[in-house]
């Protein structure tokens, strides 16, 4: 991971961490921290999380940076990820809740956070208070800003994407405030996917009857310390192995999960260039006039962007990446369906059982 630079630590910040004061704890309400190799963003994840609450739990998944230590010194129970089985972040959310329920049996909502994010004060009571008022609300969320947007384009590109419509939603992220009772029936999170395994938990909660909603109010500061270009082709890939997965599992009607969106990725990433380039010899080059779709494309995702108020450089910047990450998304596209086709991939099925055996490790080796 990059280094974390001395001047964006907070000053105020110390190792001593005192939580909320009893009568402003959240009552019924647990935060699960997960994180690898995250010093010393995860020492402002979690000196953030035990300042509101004192039901804190960490899971690590092999750090080797001091985390756990990091964790323990604050007494804060850790979960430490047997390596033997692949980790992710599906699994370390299952085995923070599963310990949260061991230490807190009355757990009623569970807050995950990622241990690069830090909670603003007062989102948990926040949060509390709209899922207490509304019993058929499974997942509420909030804003996620960008703490250091401005130090690279990548994250001001994460800034962005973070600013959702607030309101009724179909999905959440990694950071959002739960009913335990809703993650328990659909068997919390599905630990064979690598990546949207947010979204594909809430297709099975709303499945169920459930609802999810967004808030205009902040939830987490992020830091993504995403300075370089590979940094970015990367995360793109992983999204389009996500929705390539996502579709698999979901494409079905009436869900149809991100059977757009993979269209959309194989349109563009791949059939596109394809055709313009590879009858460009039997065309006489008129074939490349095909390119000039992605000008169309372009005018529809800022034009889309102006709507929901973006300022015009931000729309501009997005614009640019989301036709680049056409590319970079269809790898994973295809690297999810090679997989698929060598059996390297699991079903629901498999992987619950599998989750199983790997939850009692992993809680057997919790400290």
């Amino acid at each position: 991971m990059p280094s974390f630079p001395e001047s964006h630590t907070r000053s105020a910040a110390t190792d001593a961490a005192p939580a909320a004061s009893a009568a402003s704890r959240p009552a019924r309400l647990g935060v699960v921290v997960i994180g690898r190799n995250e010093m010393p963003r995860l020492r402002l994840a979690l000196l953030a999380a035990c300042r509101e609450t004192d039901r804190v739990v960490y899971v690590d998944s092999g750090s080797t940076d001091g985390s756990v230590a990091f964790a323990r010194r604050l007494a804060v129970p850790v979960v430490d990820l047997d390596p033997a089985f692949p980790m992710n972040a599906a699994r370390a959310r299952n085995a923070g809740f599963d310990r949260l329920q061991a230490e807190m049996p009355d757990v009623e909502y569970v807050q995950f956070v990622d241990g690069d994010c830090e909670l603003e004060p007062g989102w948990l009571e926040q949060g509390v208070r709209e899922l207490d008022t509304q019993p058929d609300l499974a997942v509420v969320a909030g804003r996620c800003r960008e703490r250091f947007r401005a130090d690279s384009i990548y994250n001001r590109l994460c800034d962005i994407e973070w600013d959702v419509t607030p309101g009724e939603s179909k999905a959440c992220g990694g950071n959002a405030m739960m009913r335990a009772s809703a993650l328990r029936q659909v068997d919390g999170f599905n630990p064979a996917i690598p990546a949207g395994e947010e979204p594909e938990l809430c297709v099975r909660l709303r499945q169920q009857g459930w609802r999810i909603v967004r808030l205009d109010r902040e939830m987490v500061r992020h830091d993504a310390q995403m300075s370089h270009f590979g940094q970015w082709w990367k995360r793109a890939a992983r999204a389009g192995y996500a929705y390539a997965q996502g579709s698999s599992l979901h494409g079905k009607p009436p869900e149809r999960h991100w059977v757009r969106e993979s269209r959309s990725i194989w349109f563009w990433g791949l059939g596109v260039p394809v055709t313009a380039f590879g009858l460009a010899p039997v065309s006489g080059g008129w074939s490349l006039l095909v390119l000039g779709g992605y000008l169309v494309l372009a005018g529809r995702v800022f034009c889309h962007c102006r709507r929901r108020e973006s300022h015009a450089s931000d729309a501009a910047l997005y614009t640019m990446f989301t036709i680049l990450g056409k590319f970079p998304q269809v790898l994973g596209q295809i690297r999810f369906h090679a997989a698929r086709l060598l059996g390297r991939t699991l079903s629901r099925h498999e992987s619950l059982h599998r989750s199983t055996r790997v939850h009692r490790m992993d809680n057997a080796s919790s400290g």
